[in-house]
């Protein structure tokens, strides 16, 4: 598929059948995930994969997202390896796994997956329930599974600025 494509193609989903994701796309995505570029290729990025139902049951204590997706996937970066830019210290790790949440994200849509990526949580408490070391940053959640029937764009979905809203040649 062409990349633009694939990219208009993605939308947040937020509806899922109870069909279960195959080992193998599993491991697609996590491939994505891991061919990621991140700064210095540190490769700080940690992808906890929650399949288990009593594991995915703890998540509403969490967040009230998820739409009851068969595998929800947290994306942390681990601090005590993520590079940190020298001239004022700045941590690229939550940039590094943006990236890689971002990849995840396209090689789901084109293997026919849905997800949306949640912000949306209380990362203390996800620490807690699932055990999450100190050193590691939580940074999404991805909800990952078969679409239901019911699962669309929401309306707002292909609104976009025009690119002179976002884009400034030559600036100064």
């Amino acid at each position: 598929m062409d990349f633009l494509e694939l990219a208009k193609k993605r939308y947040s989903c937020r509806n899922f059948s109870n069909q279960k994701v195959e080992r193998e796309k599993l491991e697609k995505i996590l491939e994505a995930g891991r061919v990621a570029p991140t700064a210095v290729n540190f490769q700080p990025q940690r992808i906890l994969v929650l399949q288990a139902k009593e594991q995915l049951e703890k998540l509403h204590e969490c967040t009230p997202y998820g739409w009851d997706a068969p595998v929800i996937m947290i994306v942390c970066y681990d601090k005590n390896i993520s590079w940190k830019r020298k001239y004022d210290g700045k941590d690229e790790g939550i940039v590094d796994a943006s990236i890689v949440t971002t990849h995840m994200m396209l090689e789901i849509v084109d293997l026919g997956l849905g997800t949306t990526w949640i912000g949306s949580f209380d990362p203390e408490k996800i620490r807690e329930v699932y055990q999450i070391p100190e050193h590691y940053e939580i940074v999404a959640l991805l909800p990952v599974g078969y679409p239901s029937e019911e699962a669309v764009p929401t309306v707002n979905h292909e609104k976009r600025n025009a690119m002179d809203k976002f884009v400034f040649w030559d600036f100064i």
